[in-house]
Formats: structure tokens, C-alpha cells, sequence
């Protein structure tokens, strides 16, 4: 966060502070964000409420999904995406306050397998997915809403893996799910974030994407137009402190 920013939610904060229509003390936080931060996401919730007594209520699903429902009146108070084109959607649809907007983690992207899987590493060359693909499938999120998808369809176009996996993929409306997949043993392999991965015990990483091979995954977060909670821009400023951070780069996350 430029300091800029931080100054921005600052102001907002102690607006909403003096203002008639600020929410009652104590109301609960309403967030929306992407399914991949949910088990960092809730430390950083329970941390904050143990500072402040104020509870977060999050949903999460799919990025874009979420900045749809936002524009069709969903009362979310905090968006927090896993890609950049997700928070432009609702920019472009004024759902955010864009000076309150942030980039605020980064992730990587890598293939899992189940834990028992035999496979421990995993080349990117086609001879290499087919063997360890099999007869099965490749899970991931939907290619064409899900950032997670998104990313893979790019790396996997990059790599030259693209045609060879097309018809085999297993995609889902977040990536969560997709890594459902995998850990059950209904999908040979998954696409996943690595802080997906860290959260899950059934599965192991077997291969992690070069960082050139698809757009860099940012997470941008930011207050929504309706917001009318203090402790909203409370909740962005303490995300940035060393406390919070830590819940995040301890599942997988780079703070930015």
C-alpha cells in the first residue's frame, strides 16, 4: 500500500467516524473474497476481532462472481480479489471506492497432485502430462471467469501444454473446489494457487509454474461504494500490520 493509500483509508475511517451515517459499533464487517484467501483470511478476521471486538462476515466464491453480485446490490463492504481484471470489473461498475483500492498479496500458481499420488515431480512438456494425466482429468477454475482458471489457461498456452489438456480439464467456480477435486482423487491433477495448496493436507505440490509463463497474480483489495462501516477501513489498515501479514505469508501469500 503506497502511503497515499493508507492515508486514504485513514480519512475514510475517521469519517466515517463523525458521520451520521456511520454503522453502529459493534456491527459486523461484511466482505466479499476470493475462495483462495479464505484460510488466511479468517486468521486475519479472528486477529482482529480479538483487537477490536468487531467480527467480519465473509463470503467467499469466485472473484468475478462476487463483483457481480456487488453490482446487483449485494450489501459487501469490502471486495477483496484474486486478480486485478475482477477489481477493474467493479471499478468499471462503481461498486468501489477506487482510492481506497490496494494491491495487496501475490501468489504463485503450481500443479497439485493427491498426497498418495506416486508422482512427485511433473515436467512441463507434454509427454510428461500425459503420463502423469492418464486416463483422469486437470482441475482447476473456470478458464474464462475464474482468475485461478485465467492463469492457467495462459500458462498452459505459454508452455505449449494448451492443446493437450483443452478437453481434459475439470473447471470449477472457484478454485477451491477445483482442489476438491484432487484431494478426493476425482481429478489426476489440479492448478492451483500455492496458498491453496499449503492449506490442503491431501494434496502436494508436484510442479510450480515459471512466474513468466502467465500475468503476475495480484490481489487487489479495496472498500465497496456502499460501505458505511468505520471499522471496514479499520479492517484495510490492519491488514497491512506485521500481525496480519504474517497470517498471510505463512499460507502461501506474498505481501506486496
Amino acid at each position: 500500500m503506497t502511503a497515499l493509500s493508507r492515508l486514504v483509508l485513514c480519512a475514510i475511517a475517521l469519517a466515517f467516524a463523525g458521520s451520521p451515517c456511520a454503522a453502529v459499533a459493534g456491527d459486523p464487517v461484511i466482505v466479499f473474497a476470493a475462495a483462495s484467501l479464505k484460510n488466511a483470511l479468517d486468521e486475519a478476521a479472528d486477529l482482529f476481532k480479538a483487537r477490536t471486538g468487531t467480527e467480519l462476515k465473509i463470503s467467499y466464491g469466485g472473484s468475478l462472481a462476487l463483483a457481480r453480485q456487488m453490482e446487483n446490490g449485494a450489501p459487501a463492504e469490502i471486495f477483496a480479489s484474486a486478480d486485478e481484471e475482477s477489481m477493474d470489473y467493479a471499478a468499471g461498475k462503481k461498486t468501489i471506492r477506487p482510492d481506497s483500492r490496494f494491491d495487496f498479496l501475490g501468489n504463485r500458481l503450481v500443479v497439485i497432485a493427491e498426497k498418495s499420488s506416486a508422482l512427485t515431480g511433473l515436467a512441463f512438456t507434454p509427454e510428461a502430462f500425459a503420463r502423469a494425466m492418464g486416463a483422469g482429468r486437470i482441475a482447476t477454475g473456470e478458464t474464462t471467469s475464474v482468475p485461478a482458471g485465467k492463469y492457467a489457461k495462459a500458462a498452459l498456452e505459454k508452455l505449449g501444454l494448451w492443446p493437450l489438456v483443452e478437453t481434459r480439464l475439470a473447471m470449477s467456480d472457484n478454485v477451491r473446489n477445483a482442489m476438491t477435486f484432487v484431494s478426493r482423487g476425482e481429478a489426476a491433477l489440479g492448478i492451483v494457487y500455492a496458498s491453496d495448496a499449503a492449506a490442503d493436507p491431501a494434496v502436494r505440490v508436484v510442479a510450480v509454474f515459471p512466474e513468466e509463463s502467465h500475468p503476475p497474480i495480484v490481489y487487489p483489495f479495496a472498500l465497496t461504494a456502499i460501505a458505511k462501516n468505520s471499522a471496514a477501513a479499520e479492517f484495510l489498515l490492519f491488514l497491512r500490520s506485521a500481525e496480519a501479514r504474517r497470517a498471510f505469508e505463512k499460507q502461501g501469500f506474498s505481501t506486496l
